[in-house]
């Protein structure tokens, strides 16, 4: 066996043939042009997806040459006056000639890059694909590029990250131009519906405007444990300004009633302004009870609100900001949970915890969340996290132990079996929420994952079998498992099959929750088989007519990142 290697850098490994007496090609690398640094030139890509492995354009791009020996240019030249804009490439590999920028979270990430006119492209990118690069105590991950991008690449396998990068607005105005020629017509057609579907809204408009008013009103004078609820009203006029008339660009996400926009008042605060649908299942009473409720919650682990805006048919709360959103956003997401190293993950339960056993024990009133799920857990700069979203909670007093309801809301698959079909909530609905939340984080799947789809009809059912068997560290997400005291997670997975228990008794309230996660030597009852009340998709189907025959109403909340 011999091995040459040609001036051009390509390495052919060859072998002797004693029947033609002489060398055959066993090996040679690389062995397309996609292999070959930077073999599309600047601002051009090797499309590994294809076929046949393909040089192009990012988009934005045009090929400068006959070949893409050359590379690509820009089809219109940057302006730098604030009206560039920023499209997402995902599935990429990273460019080289990077420029790697500590303590940055991906919010000062993308503005690093945006107010600076030389920057072309920025990424939160997977550091450890790129070479030995020193991060130690810095969990940033921000790259940009402030020259040409080269040796990039749309790989048909293995680490990809989305890459964020900066084209004319022209080049996106051409595609609305387009656009528009297509929607125009369209539009002048239903002009005059609309102007007939305006008319009859006008006066239904005039009798919500005087509900809100009386709203306002009731909301300004409420009382909880004769205390004033000390929460400040924003106009409308700030929050239009601190979100940028609630522009897409300033979006942090959205859920089953409303999105939340990130915005900076007047006096320079950031924060995250939740904007309720006009047409969402979350009215006068879940607005007022979001508002009144959080008010009188002081725990580091829940999210604090603001204030809030009454504005005609808007309805608005004003949280604090938090850098980091939502948790979902992180454990379901396959370019970001390599962030989620197995430390966080325990300190992320045990606070969420704290944060149930506050709300069920040590604060004023006992408050039952309801809704409790990844989406509506949010990080702080440190990853720490605060329990938000209190629309569908309820306060018991005195002596209340558990109520009844005809209107099951929430999100179906976190949702209790005896809330989910009988109505019946307590604390310890929570509680088993909590375990399937445990159960999701420890894993990296989703309750409902269709990786089990095949075999379990849900995560509960997944790890009760690996739990039997004996065989509960294939529960463990595979980014973690190899470096996680295995005992502290086969001990959550434990304290996550006792939360999801059938019956409310069986299930350990949240004061036993937290002492058995942080001792270590607290010894742990056997958890009971739990009947997988979350059903499949066909399934679900056959039970939501079911329910729609019975004196109860489900509400379903859709599993969306905030």
């Amino acid at each position: 066996m011999l091995a040459k290697l040609h001036y051009t850098g390509m390495v052919k490994v060859l072998t002797w043939n004693s029947k033609s007496s002489s060398w055959d090609v066993f090996m040679e690398y690389p062995s397309h042009g996609c292999d070959s640094y930077a073999s599309c030139g600047p601002f051009g890509y090797c499309d590994g997806t294809e076929a046949i492995p393909t040089c192009k354009c990012l988009d934005g791009f045009e090929s400068a040459g006959l070949n893409y020996s050359l590379g690509c240019r820009r089809k219109k030249e940057l302006k730098c006056d604030g009206t560039d804009s920023f499209i997402t490439l995902s599935g990429m590999k990273t460019p080289d000639k990077f420029l790697y920028i500590r303590n940055r979270s991906f919010d000062q990430c993308a503005e690093e890059c945006r107010s600076n006119c030389s920057c072309n492209a920025y990424a939160y990118a997977n550091l450890s694909s790129l070479g030995s690069l020193d991060t130690v105590g810095d969990s940033s991950r921000c790259l940009v590029w402030m020259g040409e991008l080269v040796d990039t690449g749309k790989p048909a396998s293995g680490a990809s990250e989305n890459l964020y990068l900066r084209i004319s607005s022209s080049s996106t105005n051409e595609k609305k131009i387009v656009i528009l020629k297509i929607v125009l017509p369209a539009v002048a057609c239903l002009l005059v519906l609309t102007c007939i579907y305006l008319g009859c809204k006008s006066r239904g408009k005039r009798r919500r405007k005087g509900q809100n008013t009386h709203m306002l009103k009731h909301l300004n004078a409420y009382k909880l444990g004769n205390e004033d609820t000390e929460l400040p009203s924003v106009g409308f006029d700030e929050i239009l300004t601190a979100t940028n008339n609630f522009s897409d660009y300033n979006m942090l996400g959205k859920g089953g009633f409303g999105k939340v926009y990130k915005g900076i008042l007047e006096d320079g605060m950031e924060v995250a302004v939740k904007r309720l649908n006009m047409g969402s299942g979350q009215g006068i009473e879940e607005f007022k009870n979001e508002v009144v409720l959080i008010a009188k919650l002081q725990h580091r682990n829940l999210a604090r609100l603001l204030g809030y805006c009454i504005h005609e048919d808007e309805k608005l709360l004003i949280y604090e900001y938090l850098p980091n959103r939502s948790l979902d956003a992180f454990l379901f997401d396959a370019t970001k949970k390599f962030m989620l190293d197995w430390l966080s993950r325990f300190m992320i339960i045990k606070e969420i915890a704290r944060g149930l056993l506050y709300l069920h024990q040590d604060s004023r009133l006992t408050v039952i969340h309801r809704d409790l799920k990844a989406s509506n857990i949010l990080l702080d700069a440190q990853m720490s996290p605060k329990i938000s979203d209190f629309g569908m909670a309820r306060i018991f007093g005195g002596n209340e132990q558990q109520a009844n309801t005809n209107r099951v809301v929430g999100t179906y698959g976190y949702m209790s079996p005896e809330y989910a079909m009988e109505g019946y909530f307590s604390v310890k609905s929570d509680t088993c929420s909590f375990g399937v939340l445990l159960l999701e984080i420890v894993s990296g799947l989703r309750i409902s994952s269709p990786h089990l789809t095949m075999d379990f009809p849900n995560l509960i059912a997944y790890a009760w079998s690996l739990w039997v068997d004996g065989n509960t560290r294939e529960l463990v997400d595979r980014l973690v498992v190899e470096s996680c005291p295995l005992d502290e997670v086969l001990r959550c997975v434990h304290i996550g099959l006792l939360c999801v228990q059938d019956h409310p008794n069986a299930r350990p309230p949240m004061s036993s929750i937290v002492f058995m996660l942080e001792n270590e030597t607290a010894l742990l009852p056997a958890p009971k088989k739990p009947t997988y009340f979350s059903l499949r998709n066909h399934e679900a189907e056959d039970w939501r007519k079911y329910m729609g025959r019975s004196e109860n109403n489900m509400s379903i909340t859709t599993l969306e990142g905030r």
